[in-house]
């Protein structure tokens, strides 16, 4: 089976020269990744060289929208993709499986969920060198919380209810209630933990 060999090949090549970060994300942290287009122009020219085709396969797609914290619409993508490396020579071929996740406010989504999942496959598949570890998309989004914060009668009501408690069993029952409640409410979750501490020693 040529295929491997033809893998191997390019592998080889690329273990020379490997693809660093050389582009900087401006938003959040200025964190330096590698986009699409640097994988691609390091192995097209290694893959026509060598007789290796990389034919892409969507097995699934799933799309959640999400909430800017500007208020805007994000759209996450999650694709599952198998690329079949083939080799011209002989028809042999391996198939990679990879997935690709990405958010998007427009209608870029599943284009830059494809591209991440082509660029690890062929992260992975080649064992291409890199800087460090592997890096997140050019982009950042900060994305909303749908969980709402937990108004102030509710948090005095299940307080109140959890200094009620006169056994273990109800102690735990409700607190995990209350904290379920609470969600991404950091300030009330540590009111509540610490209404449960204080009734733990009581029960």
């Amino acid at each position: 089976m040529s295929v491997y060999k033809a893998i191997n090949a390019v592998q080889t090549a690329l273990a020379k020269t490997g693809i660093t970060k050389d582009r900087t994300n401006n938003q959040g942290a200025g964190y330096k990744f590698r986009g699409i287009d640097d994988v691609y122009n390091s192995i097209a020219p290694l893959l026509a060289e060598h007789g290796l085709c990389i034919l892409p396969r969507v097995l699934s797609r799933h799309c959640d929208e999400r909430q800017s914290k500007a208020g805007g619409a994000l759209f996450y993508i999650t694709v599952e993709v198998e690329f079949d490396f083939v080799c011209a020579e002989d028809g042999s071929k391996h198939t990679v499986k990879t997935f690709g996740e990405a958010m998007d406010s427009g209608d870029k989504g599943t284009n830059k969920a494809m591209s991440a999942a082509y660029k690890y496959a062929a992260f992975q598949a080649f064992s291409i060198p890199t800087e460090s570890d592997n890096d997140a998309d050019s982009n950042t989004h900060e994305v909303y919380s749908n969980k709402p914060s937990m108004d102030q009668k509710t948090l005095a009501d299940f307080l109140a209810a959890i200094e009620s408690c006169t056994t273990a069993d109800a102690l735990k029952a409700t607190y995990f209630e209350a904290i379920k409640s609470a969600g991404d409410d950091q300030e009330a979750s540590k009111k509540l933990i610490a209404a449960k501490d204080k009734q733990k020693g009581k029960v």
